[in-house]
């Protein structure tokens, strides 16, 4: 490979790369925007069960992150020079396999049984730190949501 594809490559997966990482922080960014709004217009349900919708909710975005970031490695596999992945494929379906890899990568699990290579491993490590501050961004906001709501509860107890 020339030193030209080398930099065209490289920049393809930059961009690649970026796009998705921007776009699912701006998915999380409005997932916890509405959950914020939401929330507190269903003061009539109990605090604790205003948690579990947060947590209900965050855990379907992270879902949506996750497979933008499948439909990532799925896109970017069908060009062979931006690498491919090898391991525990299932040959029943390649976007399954992009979506296990994906779960694996955004959660920092990282079983090892697909393995991104070539210009695509740069994605494995582009999700992993997006998927760690989108998890710890939840986390945040959840104890936010926890605190306000059971403060709530224990103040409506004492009355």
């Amino acid at each position: 490979m020339g030193g030209d594809d080398f930099y065209m490559l490289l920049i393809a997966a930059f961009v690649i790369n970026g796009s998705l990482a921007v776009v699912a922080i701006l998915l999380h960014y409005e997932a916890l925007f509405q959950l914020d709004r939401f929330l507190p217009k269903v003061a009539h349900i109990a605090p604790r069960f205003r948690v579990l919708i947060g947590v209900g909710a965050i855990f379907v975005a992270h879902v949506f992150e996750i497979w933008l970031f499948a439909l990532g490695y799925f896109f970017t596999l069908q060009f062979p020079a931006m690498g491919g992945l090898v391991g525990n494929i299932s040959g029943h379906g390649f976007l399954l396999d992009c979506a296990y890899l994906s779960f694996v990568t955004f959660t920092t699990l990282g079983y090892g049984e697909i393995v991104a290579q070539g210009y695509l491993r740069y994605l494995t490590g582009v999700e992993a730190l997006t998927g760690f501050i989108l998890i710890t961004w939840s986390a945040s906001f959840l104890f936010i949501e926890m605190q306000k709501y059971w403060s709530l509860s224990k103040t409506n107890q004492n009355k």
